[in-house]
């Protein structure tokens, strides 16, 4: 077909009144988005539209979507997962690709402060947190949001979601702050400060942190691991978690209803709270091929599913290309069975970008948009 026969076609789609275009556009999967941009600027000006996320909520449309986050130099740079314009597939692609998100390359970030609340990724930014940068995966438009009062020379925050609220701890001078945990409603858009009870201070420098079961767990600077009960607001020991290995060290982990899932020694692991499953034990996920040794692996709940982003070199004949690698992702389903295992089974792998070599993995989340 002639691109001018494409024309045509596409010609009696941009006449079709507003309502009836927004109704049939949200019904769309938002991994289309990108190849619906190309269209002309209306359908991009459409696909930014707050209109359309309200029509594929009214529809129960939404869906979660895939951001990576990577350091560059200089600054950071921000890509989402969409299905591939041309869908031509080859021996070294599934069809996806992660497409360029616009970002400024100011905007400082971490493993330990990005979080994704609704359709909105949050940096709350290091080491100052003087402020919070929101990135709306709707419009793909940053904007700036209030930022919690913290000291000065505050070293290292941490911060992971119960609900729609961000629970953020920190440290400074080497220290626990003398009032450490900070809590945003993104509701209200209003910080709170929780006083604590506890039987005794822990040091957070350079911890991570997730929620489970309600509780908002960290990883202290002794390698412990602290929980914070919202209902009863006190920290308290978790004894039974990381008896053999502690795997929040990492910035692979993360956690999908109420597991938490890990990479050791080149495979994915998960450990369950359930007192007659709490131990780490190997993800069951035959065609899910070890990670190569020494390279970034970053994982995601991605819609209760778990998303696998790892870089590798690439390779020409009988040498490396160094100045490029690819990055390659994998998403995953998983299932629990009677028994209380869980197995995966990978629903696509392949390879979805090229990037320069320099560039270091930070995060992969997901939004609901």
């Amino acid at each position: 077909m002639s691109s001018l026969e494409k024309k045509k076609k596409l010609s009696p789609i941009t006449s079709l009144p507003d309502d009836l275009l927004l109704s049939i556009v949200a019904r769309v999967s938002r991994l289309y988005y990108t190849t619906l941009s190309l269209v002309s600027k209306s359908f991009r000006s459409l696909l930014a539209s707050p209109d359309l996320y309200k029509t594929r909520s009214l529809l129960g449309n939404t869906e979660s979507c895939l951001y990576v986050c990577f350091q560059c130099n200089p600054g950071y740079r921000w890509f989402t997962l969409c299905r591939k314009p041309d869908q031509t597939l080859t021996n070294d692609t599934s069809g996806y690709v992660l497409a360029t998100v616009p970002s400024p390359r100011f905007h400082k970030a971490c493993f330990s402060s990005l979080v994704a609340v609704g359709s909105d990724i949050y940096n709350i930014h290091a080491p100052s947190s003087s402020n919070v940068s929101v990135l709306d995966c709707r419009s793909h438009t940053w904007r700036e949001a209030p930022a919690p009062t913290l000291p000065v020379k505050e070293l290292s925050i941490s911060a992971s979601v119960i609900g729609r609220k961000i629970y953020v701890v920190g440290c400074y001078n080497n220290r626990i702050s003398p009032k450490p945990l900070k809590v945003l409603d993104t509701k209200t858009q209003v910080w709170e400060t929780i006083p604590c009870k506890g039987k005794r201070d822990y040091k957070f420098k350079n911890s991570k942190s997730t929620c489970i079961d309600g509780k908002f767990h960290v990883v202290t600077e002794r390698k412990e691991v602290v929980a914070y009960n919202p209902k009863e607001s006190r920290w308290d020991l978790v004894e039974q978690w990381f008896d053999e290995y502690n795997y929040m060290r990492s910035v692979s982990y993360c956690d999908i209803k109420n597991v938490l899932y890990s990479v050791y020694n080149r495979m994915v692991i998960w450990y369950d709270t359930e007192p007659e499953v709490s131990r780490w034990r190997y993800l069951e996920v035959g065609e899910l091929p070890t990670f190569p040794p020494g390279v970034s692996v970053r994982l995601a709940d991605y819609g209760g599913k778990l998303a696998g982003v790892w870089d590798d070199d690439l390779f020409y004949g009988q040498s490396s290309f160094v100045h490029k690698k690819k990055i390659l992702c994998a998403v995953v389903a998983l299932e629990r069975r009677k028994s209380g295992e869980i197995f995966g089974k990978v629903e696509w792998l392949g390879h979805v970008l090229t990037i320069p070599r320099e560039y270091d993995f930070v995060k992969a989340l997901a939004a609901t948009v």
